[in-house]
């Protein structure tokens, strides 16, 4: 794919990156392959706006960045895998102080977006309303697909993050498979995504006062709606599924124009920590890119996945190595530990299984009320893992069980402050101290209580566990 070849065309012909930069203020015609993708937000006008930037064998590492307007966000580029071609037709080049980028005017410009696999159909996927396809391009779109062979654009970020290394408050970058997208709100959208590693654990910030857990309860996911078992029998059962949003952003973000089932690196997003959970904040400078099943990285991060399910004892979460604390004990040692992602999805409804977890908090909030005037042990402690946090019962004789009999209120409370990692103080009810619990190891037994609906109303209670004291 030659530059003589392209001037032939005097009616219609396509300039290089590299000669584009110098036609300030005038109209050209640019084809090239996308390597980045600004999130889709709306402007401070009426329009939708977008940020894609395109390179070609003319200026492969810098690029140049499009600025698209739409009338709506479905008018925009919905670009569909890493590595696809756009056409570009009388688009303006435009001079600022940070360089010359490209300005795609919804009055006259026109796109078409095209596979970028070689051999793919001269089909385009997408096009703008004006665009008008023509035989001659074909010729180009094959030299592009057969340059990308050789001259793979999506590269990995060297400061580009896993889930285990992410911190909060740092713009970071970050590479992951977005497994879901759904809209929680109106206008606001939630990604789901993973990698195959845990994300760190997080100290606990609530009161401990005998009502906090009824009236302000940890929530067991970010999102209002948990999500249908049918879409949790999707996920990958080891590593955090992180939840993404732009609820924090002033502007309008449409995030679901990201594809589910796509490697993506992340640019410029922010990490928090809400009631001891990750979340990802896209900011409207944001960026991504998408990445092919077959690069390095993500080959990497499915392979390591992939031992450690088939591993007898990988499942348990990475920051509890090389074992979770002898603070409990359990009556079946001999049974491989699974995630509380697997006890979630797991095919039947009455099942049996040896976790490690954290107790997050526990209902009622003193110990000297997890006994009804009979006795009886009433109690749900609230559990989490690096894949996901349930609520668990103990009751009755496995409440007997867990706490070793029946022993003195003070002895309660010193048990229950090492479990839930509460520091000691003399008035157990003022401690507002962050909290960092130990990684624990429990089993558990899944059940339901409505015949009807066997799957929504199923339960977990803990049995065989015993709190040492």
């Amino acid at each position: 794919m030659s530059n003589p070849e392209r001037n032939d065309l005097d009616d219609y012909k396509f300039l290089r990156i590299i000669d584009a930069i110098s036609s300030i203020n005038q109209k050209v015609n640019l084809i090239g392959v996308i390597t980045e993708i600004g999130v889709a937000k709306q402007s401070r006008g009426t329009d939708c706006c977008c940020t894609l930037k395109i390179v070609d064998e003319s200026n492969a590492s810098a690029g140049i960045s499009v600025n698209f307007f739409a009338e709506n966000f479905e008018k925009l580029p919905q670009v569909e895998s890493g590595g696809d071609i756009i056409q570009l037709v009388r688009v303006v080049m435009k001079g600022h102080r940070s360089g010359v980028n490209v300005l795609f005017d919804k009055k006259f410009s026109s796109f078409a977006l095209y596979e970028g696999r070689e051999g793919s159909k001269f089909v385009p996927y997408q096009v703008s309303s004006k665009f008008r396809a023509r035989d001659e391009d074909n010729k180009f779109i094959a030299g592009l697909r057969k340059w990308t062979v050789s001259n793979q654009p999506a590269t990995v970020s060297s400061d580009s993050l896993s889930l285990k290394d992410i911190k909060p408050g740092h713009p970071s970058n970050l590479i992951c498979k977005v497994l879901h997208i759904c809209e929680v709100n109106d206008g606001e959208w939630m990604i789901f995504v993973w990698d195959g590693t845990d994300a760190p654990p997080q100290d606990i910030h609530t009161k401990l006062r005998l009502d906090e857990e009824l009236e302000n309860p940890l929530p067991l996911q970010l999102e209002a709606t948990p999500l249908s078992r049918k879409i949790l029998c999707k996920f990958p059962t080891v590593g955090t599924v992180l939840r993404m949003t732009n609820d924090k952003c002033n502007e309008k973000m449409d995030l679901h124009l990201l594809k589910a089932g796509k490697w993506v690196q992340f640019r410029n997003i922010n990490f928090e920590v809400r009631s001891g959970l990750w979340c990802g904040i896209v900011l409207p400078k944001s960026k991504f890119s998408y990445f092919p099943d077959d690069n390095d990285y993500t080959l990497q991060c499915q392979r390591t996945n992939e031992e450690r399910v088939k591993s007898k004892w990988d499942r348990k979460p990475f920051t509890c190595f090389p074992w979770p604390s002898k603070i409990t004990d359990t009556d079946y040692q001999h049974v491989p530990f699974a995630t509380l992602m697997d006890v979630l999805t797991y095919p039947k409804v009455i099942a049996k299984f040896r976790c490690v977890v954290r107790v997050v908090a526990t209902m009622p909030g003193h110990p000297r009320d997890f006994q009804d005037s009979s006795g009886t042990y009433r109690l749900r402690l609230t559990l989490e893992d690096p894949t996901a946090r349930i609520h668990a019962y103990v009751y009755a004789e496995d409440g007997v069980k867990f706490f070793g009999g029946h022993p003195s209120i003070d002895t309660m409370i010193k048990m229950h402050n090492t479990l839930l990692g509460v520091e000691e103080t003399n008035d157990f009810e003022s401690n507002e101290k962050p909290r960092n619990p130990p990684w624990v190891e429990c089993c558990l037994n899944s059940y339901n209580i409505d015949k009807n609906d066997i799957w929504g109303s199923i339960r977990y209670r803990i049995f065989a566990t015993t709190l040492m004291g």
